[in-house]
């Protein structure tokens, strides 16, 4: 099990590496993180809703996702609110206390989902959450040192130096963790290391002399690898990217509560592309295309694009030749109302929308999760027929009250609109810019739009991200005493 000194640190990439590693050495690897806090979502192919992180991880071990790798998922829905996610099946929202409260039904859950993973798997590598040394939470945890001992699993604990403190934090978690627990801390990681190692070096080996557990790897920061991040992490990168050679600008609203940030990221790869996420109407001058992306509260986050003139401003972009895509919340948020008569998504009431798009969106209690596969005809975008991959994760049902133009020839509003004319697009499938024509084609309709010349990409998404991993198996096999790891892991 990889545990960390903090969120941020690295362990959910770090558990990718060492999946991967372990997966080109031949061995039956699987990963599972009993419990996961995150807005990014995914559907298993029997409709069963889990962490991106542990899909990114099955991706790694070459598998298909399978919600035993991630058993209880919270996704927040206010500051102190999260709806639980077990086995995939929503459950209510709970608060932060009666979530602790209920821990021991949880951790039954956890362990039954990890016995039945066990059973198929060779190695098991196991992520924590947060820090072990959360001395308030210890009673009630049921991710990081307990399970790391139900399952008699050795512990390596990770750390971010790029943050400073990196000794301060390895120790202080060290003693902080539980007396009992400490013997299951095999090793140290030091990860996002900038410069020459060497002169690291001499603290390590003065740290050796203080705690009794080694440090087995330095892990450098890297810039040419691209792997799945955190929300955080992400938007960090994409603001930072180098836009002076992009021709065609998009930029993403930064929504509250913004869910499913992966969705836009294929397109940060495309050439001559560039993307950033921004949170005012000022900061979208510019751009080519905005895509509202989805979100765990769309009547609040409406609010926000109220309150911020976004309303005005879209209004404005669309009688220009830019192009608008909504993404699931997003794309509800396009329509002219949303009418959440028993308060599903937050206050009860009818809120207008943005009036871009001729749907109507009834909230609903029941979420719907699903994978889909269909054939999409749409000669404004393209004219050959595409074929279309992805999953839904939404609550509520939207349809047309006049006629209205699918996203393609047989298709209805329950899949998506397009407004041609107006240059809008909604859709509830996630994963839409993971198809290489659809992306390809929607990029070239923006430089029509726009009197740009259009580009033929080749770039295959698939390919590169597979690409990736193996790249990402490399940095950590170079940078880590790997038979030494191997050797804890089989316990020797």
């Amino acid at each position: 099990m990889f545990q960390g000194t903090g969120s941020g640190v690295g362990k959910s990439i770090i558990v990718a590496a060492f999946c991967r590693a372990l997966k080109r050495r031949g061995i039956r690897v699987a990963p599972f993180k009993a419990q996961n806090m995150a807005l990014n979502s995914f559907v298993t192919a029997d409709g069963k809703e889990m962490g991106r992180a542990q899909v990114f991880q099955a991706e790694a071990c070459g598998l298909v996702p399978d919600v035993r790798m991630n058993p209880v998922l919270l996704k927040p829905s206010a500051d102190s609110t999260s709806q639980v996610i077990l086995m995939g099946q929503a459950r209510g929202h709970l608060s932060a206390v009666s979530y602790y409260e209920r821990s021991r039904i949880h951790w039954d859950v956890v362990t039954r989902a990890y016995d039945s993973l066990a059973k198929d798997y060779e190695v098991i590598v196991m992520e924590g959450a947060g820090s072990p040394a959360e001395i308030n939470l210890q009673k009630t945890d049921i991710v990081n040192m307990k399970m790391a001992e139900y399952a008699g699993a050795p512990v390596i604990i990770v750390s971010d130096i790029d943050r400073g403190g990196v000794f301060a934090s390895l120790k202080g978690t060290f003693d902080l963790v539980r007396p009992r627990h400490r013997s299951l801390i095999k090793a140290f990681l030091i990860n996002k290391f900038r410069g020459d190692v060497r002169l690291l070096e001499p603290g390590i080996e003065m740290f050796g002399q203080i705690v009794p557990v080694p440090v087995l790897g330095v892990l450098p920061w890297f810039r040419d690898i691209h792997v799945d991040e955190e929300d955080g992490v992400f938007v960090k990168r994409l603001t930072s990217k180098d836009h002076t050679l992009a021709d065609l600008e998009i930029a993403v609203i930064r929504l509250p509560r913004i869910s499913n940030f992966t969705d836009f990221s294929p397109f940060s790869f495309e050439p001559g592309v560039g993307i950033k996420i921004v949170a005012n109407p000022q900061e979208a001058a510019g751009c080519h295309m905005i895509i509202i992306p989805g979100t765990k509260a769309t009547t609040s986050d409406l609010a926000f694009l109220r309150d911020r003139g976004w309303f005005e401003w879209l209004e404005r972009f669309v009688c220009g030749d830019g192009l608008i895509v909504g993404i699931c919340g997003g794309y509800q948020m396009l329509g002219q109302e949303i009418v959440d008569e028993y308060g599903t998504d937050g206050r009860a009431g009818t809120y207008k929308g943005l009036s871009l798009l001729p749907v109507h969106t009834v909230m609903a209690p029941e979420k719907t999760l699903r994978q889909v596969r269909f054939g999409l005809f749409n000669p404004a975008l393209s004219l050959q027929e595409m074929e279309i991959q992805g999953y839904e994760i939404h609550m509520g049902r939207t349809w047309c009250k006049e006629e209205c133009e699918g996203l393609g020839q047989g298709l209805g509003p329950e899949i998506g609109v397009f407004d041609e004319k107006r240059g809008v697009l909604g859709t509830y499938i996630h994963g839409i810019f993971e198809n290489d024509t659809f992306r390809s084609a929607l990029l070239n309709l923006v430089r029509r739009r726009h009197g740009m010349k259009e580009v033929s990409s080749s770039f295959n998404y698939k390919r590169f991200k597979a690409l990736q991993f193996d790249l990402l198996a490399d940095w950590f096999e170079g940078a880590c005493d790997m038979e030494s790891l191997i050797g804890i892991l089989y316990g020797h």
